[in-house]
């Protein structure tokens, strides 16, 4: 951990709500003119879109199975040193990981090379004068053996639907934006289940605070969900692990977002349509802290 210069996380699997965290946190660095560096998760991993289908095609040959959950698909110990020298100096290095051709065109442009989606840019440091590193994916909070990510965080979050809704989620997502079948979604979620329950499913014990969405509809089966159940039909549980964190003022949360109410001691339930609002409210003082450290 650093008060010099804080590092954040938001670990969640892709559909969870990271996105909105995302938001969340950069209205706020914006209104407190908090110069920020993203780190998006995606850039750790260890192959790129091609080399990953033919890894996953050679280990299902020898019946293996290889996910982006798991620790052979992802460069854990350079995210941890990313971590812990970004904490000391401020300094680093990253890259991109190119989702389309529209990304793949802008960095070509950045840096005058050629670029192709599906592959990463070349590694660079991390331009200097950050206030924060802010990193969003799905590993910034792995802890094992010889990694543990949480000891260079100052601020953990995480973000993760209830599995059944996860799901729904994926399957909805694969199947109308990248042309897969129910059987091959089904077949990836199997895949991947034990890296998930060993690496990204112990990452919530470690988070100072937990949003977990949960539906208000039947999603019992969700191999046979017609559509994903939209914000105003779900909850979102926020657990904070200690619930003095930085002085969060519980009363003045339930007062500002209507329909609040608290479950736990440490533990409170938003309406999912207050979801955005709620980060808000509860990460702009935190933040503030972060920053009023920093200066000190």
């Amino acid at each position: 951990m650093s008060r010099k210069h804080p590092v954040i996380v938001v670990t969640g699997s892709s559909g969870a709500g990271t996105s909105t965290v995302k938001k969340a946190l950069e209205s706020i660095f914006n209104r407190q003119n908090i110069r920020s560096v993203v780190i998006e998760g995606d850039s750790f991993h260890r192959y790129n879109r091609a080399e990953m289908q033919q890894k996953m095609t050679q280990a299902s040959n020898a019946g293996v199975r290889l996910s982006h959950f798991g620790e052979q698909a992802n460069q854990f110990g350079r995210l941890e040193q990313l971590f812990r020298t970004y904490g000391e100096t401020g300094g680093g290095q990253r890259r991109f990981y190119l989702h389309d051709d529209h990304e793949a065109g802008q960095h070509g442009e950045r840096l005058g090379i050629e670029c192709t989606a599906g592959d990463f840019t070349p590694w660079e440091e991390i331009e200097p004068g950050t206030d924060l590193l802010f990193y969003e994916g799905l590993h910034g909070l792995v802890k094992n053996a010889e990694i543990d990510m949480t000891r260079y965080v100052d601020l953990k979050l995480g973000v993760v639907p209830v599995v059944n809704l996860e799901w729904i989620q994926k399957i909805h997502r694969d199947s109308a934006e990248r042309g897969y079948s129910q059987d091959e979604v089904v077949d990836s979620i199997l895949r991947r289940m034990p890296d998930y329950v060993k690496y990204i499913t112990p990452q919530f014990s470690e988070t100072d605070i937990n949003f977990q969405r949960v539906a208000t509809v039947d999603t019992s089966n969700p191999f046979i969900a017609r559509d994903i159940p939209t914000l105003d039909e779900s909850f979102v549980v926020i657990r904070f692990r200690k619930p003095d964190i930085r002085n969060t003022d519980f009363t003045n949360l339930l007062s500002m977002v209507s329909g609040a109410f608290m479950s736990r001691r440490n533990t409170i339930v938003v309406p999912g349509g207050k979801m955005g609002m709620a980060m808000e409210i509860i990460l702009t003082p935190i933040i503030s802290d972060l920053m009023q450290r920093r200066n000190e």
